[in-house]
């Protein structure tokens, strides 16, 4: 990694959280930040939740699961690199870390309770929101309980910034929904008796949410508030635990994307949001960046026959129409560079004065 901004970062933050648009390479440049913390000597953690296994192929490896893997030493050497640290990762199994959780805050008399709910494995698995929670949940928990000098957090891919920086809230809103519960709360004081006296006497949104989901899935529904209601304020102190945490100066957030349009709009946009979140924002990197190596008008026939000849496979000889498209590839490459500067330009100005990195394109 020869960016002096990136390099600073990986030196001397303890979390650094990759956050982008899916497609851009977030898994790739978050393996890669780890990768180089473990060159400088440090004790490195890259974590994703990615179920495409994208970070195990950046890492040669075959498969990760929830456990912390090291990567050996030897492996890393065969691909060139002497690492003087250590370099570790594993993927998130989301319904045990949220299980985990559950075991491991819940009292002891409601966790099989919370655990066997059908509105739990909602709330763990198809929540807007839970991904992300768990994530920031599980990178809070190593960050305070294990010895890693860094931790690498690939985030999972958002369809909208909201969805990363609203997850506490919305796992919260869940929990803790001030007027479900209101509603409910005759219910969860009486008991199975109180919600049935509730949906008889005149209980206008008991009586209509009970005809459209039947009786027993409202009385399920009061039951698992009420289960669940203690827990709130240990997921509320845990969601001020990862603000913190978040915002702290040993934190940072680097802001993946790419020269397509619409990705840098929604890049700035989130990087708009994440300011205004008191969220540290040290680098903005522009990943799969188009670049011309050399312009189509300066090249004679006979250098792009001497470009053409060092391609694998390529022929000895070459006809004149062969040539000439190889001359309009030439020219359509120098083409699709000059659109992402174009693009890349416009993102610096919005994202000023936030450092922009470019990371070019490399054949796969």
């Amino acid at each position: 990694m020869t960016d002096s901004v990136l390099g600073q970062v990986v030196a001397s933050k303890r979390v650094i959280v990759c956050v982008g648009s899916g497609g851009v390479g977030k898994t790739t440049v978050s393996a890669a930040l780890a990768l180089k913390g473990a060159q400088l000597g440090r004790k490195a953690l890259v974590l994703t939740i990615d179920p495409a296994r994208r970070l195990a192929a950046s890492l040669g490896l075959s498969e990760l699961g929830n456990a912390e893997t090291r990567i050996s030493t030897d492996m890393l050497r065969a691909a060139g690199l002497e690492p003087k640290g250590e370099l570790f990762a594993m993927m998130l199994d989301l319904k045990r870390t949220w299980d985990d959780l559950i075991i491991k805050r819940a009292p002891a008399d409601r966790r099989e309770a919370i655990l066997g709910s059908r509105f739990y494995q909602q709330l763990s698995s198809a929540l807007a929101g839970s991904q992300e929670y768990i994530a920031m949940e599980k990178l809070v928990d190593l960050r305070l309980n294990r010895d890693y000098d860094l931790l690498v957090l690939d985030t999972p891919p958002t369809a909208h910034a909201l969805d990363f920086l609203d997850a506490p809230n919305r796992v919260l809103d869940f929990i803790g929904n001030e007027r479900v519960r209101s509603l409910l709360s005759p219910a969860l004081k009486a008991g199975h008796l109180g919600l049935k006296v509730l949906n008889l006497t005149g209980g206008y949104f008991v009586r209509t949410l009970s005809r459209l989901t039947g009786f027993a899935l409202l009385q399920e529904l009061a039951d698992f508030l009420g289960t669940l209601a203690p827990m709130y304020d240990v997921f509320k102190e845990r969601a001020v635990k990862v603000k913190q945490v978040l915002g702290s100066q040993e934190t940072a957030f680097v802001l993946v994307t790419s020269p397509h349009p619409l990705t840098v709009d929604e890049s700035a946009f989130f990087h708009t949001l994440l300011l205004q979140d008191a969220m540290p924002v040290a680098a903005v990197v522009a990943n799969r960046v188009n670049q011309a190596q050399v312009k189509a008008e300066e090249l004679a026939a006979e250098q792009l026959v001497a470009l053409a000849g060092k391609l694998e496979g390529a022929p000895t000889e070459f006809s004149e129409p062969a040539v000439e498209r190889l001359r309009n590839a030439v020219a359509e490459t120098e083409s699709l560079a000059r659109a992402d500067e174009r693009q890349l330009a416009r993102l610096a100005s919005l994202c000023a004065p936030t450092p922009l990195v470019r990371v070019p394109r490399f054949d796969e």
